[in-house]
C-alpha cells in the first residue's frame, strides 16, 4: 500500500480552549498516585506497604496473572497510603515525593535482542505502555506481534501538539524505535512530510491526512495492515515511546511530560510540565461546576477535581457541567451557539467558529435510529451500525464478521457525538470487547 493516506471521512469538533504553545509552570507534586485502573486487563498485586521507601523506578505493583510485569513509582519517596475501594479493590498507591529525587539505574544500554528489550520494559515498569490489539489490553510478553504501530500526532479535539511536546526528544524516540524494532517491524504515522519526526529511522513512515479520527492508531492500522482473526498488533503512544527511549539512553525512568490544559472552562489554556499521577488541582485551577476530563472530550476519563493525571494522559480538558435545560431545545429556529454535524442548524455557515461546549447531551437515550451518520465519521472498512448492533445482541460470530478485531471504543468515539439516539456507542463496543475476551480466552 501507499505510504500516503488521505482519509475523507471523519469530523473535527470545533471546541474552544486550545492550549497556547507555551509552558506556564512546572509542577513538583508532593503526592503522586500509581493507579492500576489505568491498565486494562491488570489484576494488581501490591508489592509495597505504607511507610516503605521507593526510588523512581522501584516496583510497587505486579500483575497477578503475569508476575513478571511490574509497575513502578515515577518518583522517589515514601509510600504514604494504599487506597482501596469496594471489596478491597486496589485503586491507587500514593507516594509522598522526596525533595531530592533518586533513580533506579537500569543501565544505559541499547538492547541487542527482542528478549533484552522485553526484559528492560518489564523491569522498568514501561511494559504497560504497550497496548495489544485486538481488544486493547496490555501486551502479552510471550506473544510476538506482526507489527508495532505508533501515531506521532492526534486529531482529537484540543489534543496536545506532539511536535511542541516532543520535538526535543528525537534522540529518545529513535532509541525507543530501535529497541522495539528488535521485537517486530515498527510503523510510524506522520501528519505531514516535513514533520519533525520524519527523521526517525528504522521504521516505516506513513503520512496520514484527514479529519479526526485520522490520528487514531486503530484507523491507521486498518489502512496499513488490517488485523485479521488470529493476528496480534502492538501499539504505543509517541509520549511513552520517548520514555522507553529515555530508559535505553540513560538507564533512568523519566515520565515527566508537557500536559495540555485545554477546554472552554480553562482559565489559561497552555502547557504544564507534570508527572503521571500528579493531582489535578496542582496542574489546573478547577472552578465550581467544572468537569475535569483526563484526555479529550470524546474519549477522556472524568477525573474529578480530586483526581490524578493518568499514565497515558498528557491532556486535561475543562468543561462546564451542562445542568441547565434549554428553552424550546431542538425546536428553536436558530441556535447560533450550537454546533451541528448534520446541518440541522446554521453552524455550517461559520466553519471556522469555535464553540463554548459543555457536558449537556441535549436529550436522553431513545430508540436506535439507523442513519448514515456513523459511516460518515468512520474512515475504516467496517459497517459500524451492524457492529454496534452485534455488540448489543452479544452475537460473537457477527461481531467477528463486522470488525470487532479492528476497533477499540476510541475508534468509534465520533459515533457518540453524531448519534441522534444518544446511545453510549463506546460503552457498547467495550461491552462487546469484554464478551470477546471472556468467550475467546
Amino acid at each position: 500500500m501507499s505510504n500516503n493516506l488521505a482519509l475523507k471521512k471523519g469530523l473535527d469538533i470545533p471546541v474552544k480552549g486550545a492550549a497556547a504553545l507555551e509552558v506556564i509552570k512546572t509542577v513538583s507534586p508532593d503526592i503522586v498516585a500509581v493507579k492500576p485502573t489505568d491498565f486494562m486487563g491488570l489484576v494488581p498485586r501490591l508489592l509495597v506497604k505504607e511507610g516503605d521507601a521507593v526510588k523512581a523506578g522501584s516496583p510497587v505493583m505486579a500483575d497477578k496473572m503475569r508476575p513478571e510485569i511490574l509497575f513502578t513509582s515515577p518518583v522517589s519517596g515514601t509510600v504514604q497510603q494504599v487506597v482501596r475501594g469496594e471489596k478491597r479493590k486496589l485503586l491507587a498507591v500514593l507516594v509522598k515525593a522526596d525533595a531530592k529525587q533518586e533513580f533506579v539505574d537500569f543501565g544505559a544500554k541499547a538492547p541487542a535482542s527482542a528478549q533484552e528489550t522485553k526484559d528492560l520494559l518489564l523491569k522498568s515498569g514501561l511494559w504497560g505502555a504497550l497496548i495489544q490489539r485486538p481488544y486493547g489490553t496490555m501486551a502479552a510478553p510471550d506473544v510476538t506481534p506482526k507489527a508495532i504501530f505508533v501515531s506521532s500526532f492526534s486529531t482529537a479535539p484540543l489534543a496536545a501538539d506532539s511536535e511542541f511536546v516532543l520535538a526535543d526528544a528525537l534522540a529518545d524516540i529513535q532509541a525507543g524505535v530501535n529497541a522495539l524494532a528488535k521485537i517486530a517491524p515498527v510503523h510510524l504515522s506522520l501528519r505531514k512530510e516535513n514533520s519533525a519526526f520524519a527523521r526517525v529511522q528504522n521504521a516505516t513512515l506513513h503520512v496520514v491526512s484527514g479529519p479526526h479520527p485520522a490520528g487514531n492508531v486503530g484507523v491507521q492500522i486498518s489502512h496499513i495492515d488490517p488485523i485479521r482473526k488470529g493476528e496480534t498488533v502492538w501499539t504505543v503512544s509517541l509520549l511513552l515511546l520517548a520514555a522507553i527511549g529515555h530508559v535505553v539512553n540513560t538507564g533512568k525512568l523519566e515520565l515527566s511530560r508537557k500536559v495540555a490544559v485545554t477546554g472552554p472552562a480553562a482559565s489559561k489554556p497552555a502547557y504544564v510540565v507534570a508527572l503521571p499521577g500528579t493531582p489535578v488541582k496542582e496542574i489546573a485551577a478547577v472552578g465550581e461546576g467544572v468537569r475535569v476530563v483526563g484526555g479529550d472530550v470524546l474519549t477522556g476519563e472524568n477525573l474529578g477535581a480530586d483526581g490524578y493525571l493518568g499514565f497515558f494522559q498528557n491532556q486535561l480538558t475543562l468543561l462546564r457541567e451542562g445542568n441547565e435545560r434549554e428553552w424550546f431545545g431542538w425546536a428553536k429556529p436558530f441556535r447560533p451557539k450550537v454546533h451541528s454535524s448534520s446541518w440541522c442548524y446554521f453552524s455550517w455557515l461559520t466553519p471556522k467558529k469555535k464553540y463554548d461546549m459543555d457536558t449537556n447531551l441535549h436529550g436522553g437515550p431513545r430508540a436506535f435510529v439507523e442513519t448514515k451518520c456513523f459511516e460518515d465519521v468512520t474512515p475504516m472498512d467496517i459497517f459500524p451500525i451492524y457492529l454496534i448492533k452485534a455488540c448489543l445482541a452479544g452475537e460473537i460470530e457477527k461481531m467477528e464478521k463486522f470488525g470487532i478485531y479492528e476497533v477499540l471504543p476510541e475508534d468509534l468515539a465520533l459515533c457518540d457525538y453524531v448519534d441522534p439516539s444518544k446511545n453510549e456507542i463506546q460503552a457498547i463496543i467495550q461491552k462487546g470487547i469484554d464478551l470477546m475476551i471472556k468467550e475467546m480466552a
